[in-house]
């Protein structure tokens, strides 16, 4: 029990874009993996191509050299992405990865192209998956609502003296997103007692793991799957 009375929660073990310390980040391979791993949950990143396909990357470009510059996503149509690879592997649509995880686990979805709100939202739609969407872009989270208005949301924060209760209130968003720098008790207790969620990032350390799952927090997203699966497992 808590200091509160409130039973624990279970803690959701999320995959920062996949299980990217055995296979190349943000690729089927590397969600296929986290499944395999036992992740609850999948974290992911995506941007719009020039005609409208969301795909799953980091980064807003692909490739670069000395020689040769860095190509946009949004200046590329989808069948140009074709050329490119990640380690190796494809660069996945959205649409790919959800049909992958429905009925396995939870998929969130970071907005990181700028104005493809709707492009996203269409996608999250017609898939069969779980699916809750965020951002560091807060705005961008208002036009999900707008939108999506059943689509949960979530905010992103990474530094100190941000008012992220008020920025939830005001986005209505579901999901606090912040730093694992940034948790507390303090602040565990008070997204809570708002009726919200909170999802730490990016979780790589035993000891950070457990002081997070003690502090009670609804998930945590990290790079090393097993790593927090052990570490859970010790909580539960």
């Amino acid at each position: 029990m808590t200091d509160t009375g409130r039973a624990a929660r279970r803690t959701e073990l999320v995959a920062h874009r996949g299980a990217k310390r055995e296979r190349p980040e943000n690729t089927l391979a590397a969600f296929a993996r986290a499944l395999e791993l036992g992740a609850d949950a999948l974290e992911l990143d995506v941007h719009a191509t020039r005609d409208g396909v969301v795909v799953v990357h980091h980064d807003p470009t692909l490739g670069g050299t000395r020689a040769e510059a860095a190509v946009p996503i949004a200046e590329c149509t989808a069948p140009q992405l074709e050329g490119f690879r990640v380690g190796g592997e494809r660069i996945p649509t959205l649409a790919s990865v959800l049909a992958l995880a429905a009925g396995r686990a939870t998929v969130y979805v970071e907005i990181k192209g700028a104005g493809i709100e709707r492009e996203v939202v269409d996608v999250v739609r017609g898939s069969r998956a779980t699916c809750a969407i965020h951002s560091f872009d807060h705005a961008a989270i208002g036009r999900v609502r707008a939108l999506a208005p059943e689509i949960p949301r979530g905010l992103l924060f990474e530094h100190a003296g941000d008012d992220m209760l008020a920025a939830l209130a005001e986005h209505d968003a579901r999901d606090l997103w912040p730093h694992l720098s940034l948790v507390d008790a303090a602040l565990v207790e008070a997204v809570h007692r708002a009726g919200r969620r909170i999802v730490v990032w990016t979780v790589n350390l035993v000891e950070d793991a457990a002081r997070l799952a003690a502090l009670d927090v609804d998930a945590l997203c990290g790079d090393d799957v097993p790593l927090l699966r052990a570490a859970l497992a010790t909580r539960r």
